[in-house]
């Protein structure tokens, strides 16, 4: 049996690595803490065993792993031994992959950006919003994306018609996006809104947000 324990910080994608670990049945110890005063406790990184003190962060006996994207494919590599979340189909793999890497090297980086110049940007707010105005394309842009991939496959999920890694990465990229409405200029995405609606149904990521406590 695996000794995994998920150091989860609230709200952020720690939901990610809780969302994957009840999709592939693993049992797991969670360690959670709330923020204070916007971040996580120090005593909550000391904890975990790693210098920067990031979360998601999932101790596996005496091996710690970080980042939700290197943890994702950590946890298929190891404990996803029918394939279930990461084909062995070589296109299938390829398309969870690009979506895996994506959630956060062009949605959460894109998105980010935003919220940054919303919080430092304060002293100046016209120069922000003409900022956050510009940045806003590269939001929609992927957005559109996202939404154009979902109406081309028909199907429930990113990749088929049952969840993969490229939903347990992707879906908090896009919930926060439209949570916090960084760069959607009021827009909406049909199918986008349904793909996450099928996500937030399943009973895997209904036991997440239970066991851990998530919200956005």
């Amino acid at each position: 049996m695996p000794d995994i324990t998920l150091y989860f910080l609230q709200a952020s994608r720690c939901i990610r690595t809780a969302w994957q670990l009840e999709e592939l049945g693993l049992d797991y110890t969670l360690e959670f803490t709330d923020r204070e005063n916007g971040k996580a406790p120090q005593h909550f990184k000391d904890a975990s065993g790693d210098a920067l003190g990031k979360f998601p962060l999932i101790k596996d006996g005496e091996l710690i792993v970080t980042e939700s994207g290197a943890i994702a494919e950590y946890l298929c590599e190891k404990y996803d031994t029918s394939h279930k979340l990461l084909p062995e189909d070589t296109a299938t793999r390829i398309q969870c992959l690009r979506w895996l890497h994506a959630a956060e090297a062009t949605y959460a980086l894109h998105a980010l950006a935003i919220l940054y110049t919303r919080w430092f940007g304060a002293d100046n707010p016209s120069a922000a919003e003409k900022t956050e105005q510009g940045m806003s394309v590269n939001v929609c842009n992927d957005m559109d994306f996202l939404d154009a991939s979902l109406a081309k496959n028909k199907t429930k999920f990113l990749v088929g018609d049952t969840v993969t890694v490229a939903d347990c990465m992707m879906l908090f990229s896009a919930q926060f996006i439209l949570a916090r409405q960084l760069g959607t200029k009021g827009r909406k995405w049909e199918n986008v809104e349904r793909w996450i609606a099928e996500c937030e149904g399943t009973e895997s990521y209904k036991r997440a947000l239970e066991k851990t406590g998530h919200e956005l």
